[in-house]
């Protein structure tokens, strides 16, 4: 009977076969995520590229301007044409500064770890700025004690780093939010990617994760009266903070001051091996500064400013990528990278 004739004597035309592979759906599914992820990105950019209007009406107080990302920043919005008012911590970097600028930049003496300093700061923009408030304040002052590891320092470098970078910034923030608040302006607070990541630094790294903390706070505070705040990532970059001779010089200070019974612990050649890894790292530093002034610039300057700006391609090739893993793998990787101490277990 022909219900019974082999699979092989059917005509073909009755084997039925999928009309769309497999491959096909998934090829479809691809093209469709890579279609949304390009429109994503299109409109972003679409976005940032739109910038405010009138910058030459607006000001800007900017911290830390003696050197480093303050002082470019104050001389690249001065070219741009917005008005800049630069705070340094010394007579001779303002002065420095002004020669290198145009009529329009002012200059005041401000140590973010003095409240009359503050204070006195902020009546001067007071009458700077007028009825227009403050439209930017970017707090950029920060200090760095030395390389070395917790066990190795001491209370009061703990302090003296939380005072400035912040202690001072919540501060300096706070006494002039009033004036920033009647400019609806913005709020730009330099973090570090070791506030992401707590990978070396010791306190710096913890002073940074406050900083984090207290501009995530002040930001979804603050969104109703139409301020923005946006967090500055840098990676690795040469300035002061930076130097390769001046930190290791440190580093060696804050080891020889150490109790005798930690130094033995850890050992010599543990620390001679920290020293030149150390060196060795912070002259990969870029040297181009450029890259954490833009973020700054842009978030200024960008009707659409992000939350977060990360600067360097350390920070968004090696600390980025690394913020997201499981925090037992980043501990074993970096325990591998690591000499062990002399008495370690």
């Amino acid at each position: 009977m022909e219900c019974f004739l082999p699979f092989t004597q059917l005509h073909r035309s009755e084997v039925k076969t999928p009309t769309t592979p497999i491959f096909g759906h998934s090829l479809i599914m691809w093209f469709y995520l890579v279609t949304l992820v390009g429109l994503y990105y299109l409109l972003r950019w679409y976005r940032e590229r739109q910038v405010v209007s009138h910058l030459h009406d607006k000001y800007v107080f900017i911290t830390g301007c003696d050197s480093g990302f303050g002082n470019l920043l104050a001389r690249q919005l001065d070219r741009r044409g917005m008005r800049v008012l630069a705070a340094c911590l010394t007579e001779k970097g303002a002065e420095e500064l002004k020669s290198k600028t145009s009529d329009r930049l002012e200059t005041v003496i401000l140590d973010v770890t003095n409240t009359d300093s503050i204070s006195a700061a902020t009546q001067w923009v007071k009458e700077h700025v007028g009825d227009k408030g403050l439209w930017g304040l970017v707090n950029n002052a920060g200090v760095f004690q030395a390389f070395a590891y917790i066990e190795w320092c001491r209370p009061e470098d703990c302090m003296s780093i939380f005072q400035v970078n912040l202690i001072g910034l919540a501060q300096v923030t706070l006494s002039m939010l009033f004036l920033v608040k009647k400019a609806r302006g913005r709020i730009v607070n330099v973090s570090s990617v070791l506030g992401r990541v707590a990978l070396f630094g010791g306190f710096y790294s913890c002073s940074k994760y406050g900083v984090e903390a207290f501009s995530d706070v002040l930001r979804r505070e603050i969104r109703d009266f139409g301020v923005k705040v946006s967090i500055i990532e840098p990676g690795s970059f040469k300035t002061r903070m930076t130097d390769a001779e001046l930190s290791i010089e440190k580093t060696k200070k804050t080891w020889e001051a150490t109790p005798e019974h930690i130094r033995e612990s850890y050992g010599q050649q543990f620390f001679d091996d920290f020293c030149n890894t150390t060196r060795r790292e912070l002259k990969k530093c870029s040297t181009n500064l450029s890259l954490v002034t833009d973020c700054m610039e842009h978030a200024l300057t960008s009707k659409y400013p992000r939350t977060r700006y990360s600067a360097g391609w350390d920070a968004r090739l090696f600390f980025i990528p690394l913020s997201y893993l499981p925090t037992s793998l980043v501990d074993c990787l970096l325990a591998i990278s690591r000499r062990k101490p002399a008495q370690a277990v």
